[in-house]
């Protein structure tokens, strides 16, 4: 009798396990199903779309520190975008600051630089945990990079990394969206619309670094990495509205993170990424087919200390990067320039100290006929520099 018991018990924990495995296998294959696959080739939009001159005479006309909030000691990964026309300002920055990294009190921030004054804004949060928390209806541990776009109508986008329970690896990217065009940025300005549906684990081990990339039919491509155990660059297409449209991953490589997109011409892209082994170079991959397939490329003679690089290609031919180039550390941040995306040549030193200084996670982009950067100041601050052509006499 007590064996026939047994044996029933045995057969209800195997059924049970069953079971469990069946839901298990079709919530990842409906999770699959829901996500769109990767769409067809898209097209690079330029910049600039003439043939700019020769970039070697470019000079600094302007640099400083963005202003912070106040009582906030600490900042980081910046990012930046062009406002469009109409707007007060030329262009805006957001980054996260609190008390420290990965504090519960770290906020998302904004300035902008006002076209009329020619000076930076006092400094706003726009994001908290807490009201991110609120619109998704699950809780939100801790807040990270955020990522800034502006699609067609001339409304700001963010994807913000943001975590739950465990660390960075752990974390999703969430999508918001700022409510009217041109609004005021303050913390009623942007909407949660979801986190990004690009993993059929809650949509985990996703996070964000560098800008989007900019197509002819007024989306974008947004370049993420996964980040649990492995590393690996992911691509993820955005029509004109901002609307999600697939993804697809950029290289077989397990190392690599944070990469930044360069296009070569309308349909070949260079994606340069971060690399995680000691006496790492600057890594690359390439597509020829716009978007759709990607091939590991041969590491580039840039030496890269597990850091964030931030490219920009203005024209064809006319490619910056903004780029640590000390083999073991942070302590320098320089601009590079480049006609192949393969050779670089040093165009200006951003920022330079002695250990432990750290100038950190550039921004790269375009506006108002300057280049700009931007870049975390010793984990205090967020710099800033910007760079034009000299006028020449008639």
């Amino acid at each position: 009798m007590f064996d026939a018991v047994d044996a029933a018990i045995h057969r209800s924990v195997f059924e049970r396990w069953v079971v469990g495995l069946v839901v298990c296998l079709v919530l990842v294959v409906w999770d699959v199903s829901q996500r769109d696959q990767p769409p067809s080739e898209a097209r690079a939009a330029w910049v600039v779309p003439q043939e700019m001159s020769d970039t070697k005479a470019w000079v600094n006309d302007g640099q400083g520190l963005i202003p912070m909030p106040a009582n906030t000691p600490a900042a980081h990964a910046s990012s930046l975008v062009a406002m469009p026309k109409g707007s007060s300002s030329v262009l805006s920055a957001f980054w996260f600051a609190g008390a420290r990294e990965s504090a519960p009190d770290v906020q998302i921030v904004a300035s902008q630089f006002d076209r009329a004054t020619r000076q930076w804004s006092e400094a706003t949060f726009v994001v908290n945990r807490d009201d991110m928390a609120a619109q998704l209806g699950f809780g939100v541990r801790r807040l990270g990079n955020p990522v800034v776009w502006a699609d067609a109508q001339g409304r700001i986008h963010l994807f913000v990394v943001a975590t739950g329970l465990g660390g960075w690896a752990a974390a999703r990217i969430v999508h918001l969206r700022q409510r009217d065009p041109l609004s005021d940025l303050d913390i009623k300005a942007f909407e949660v619309l979801r986190p990004l549906p690009l993993s059929w684990l809650w949509n985990t081990s996703f996070l964000v670094r560098a800008a989007p990339m900019a197509l002819q039919d007024g989306g974008m491509v947004l370049p993420v990495h996964f980040e649990l155990g492995i590393k690996y660059p992911v691509a993820l297409r955005f029509d004109a509205s901002g609307d999600f449209q697939g993804m697809v991953r950029m290289s077989r490589r397990t190392h690599v993170l944070q990469p930044t997109l360069l296009p070569m011409s309308d349909v070949h892209w260079l994606a340069l990424m971060r690399d995680q082994r000691p006496n790492g170079k600057v890594t690359a991959v390439e597509t020829r087919d716009g978007g759709r397939s990607w091939v590991d490329l041969p590491d580039l003679h840039l030496d890269n200390p597990d850091a964030s690089v931030a490219g920009l290609a203005v024209a064809p031919g006319q490619m910056f990067l903004a780029h640590n180039s000390s083999p073991h550390s942070r302590t320098t941040l320089d601009l590079s320039r480049s006609s192949s995306g393969v050779s670089w040549t040093l165009m200006q030193r951003l920022a330079h100290g002695e250990t432990p200084a750290e100038f950190s996670y550039p921004a790269v982009t375009w506006a108002e006929g300057h280049l700009w950067t931007s870049y975390t100041d010793r984990r205090q601050q967020i710099a800033w520099q910007r760079f034009a052509k000299p006028k020449t006499s008639p």
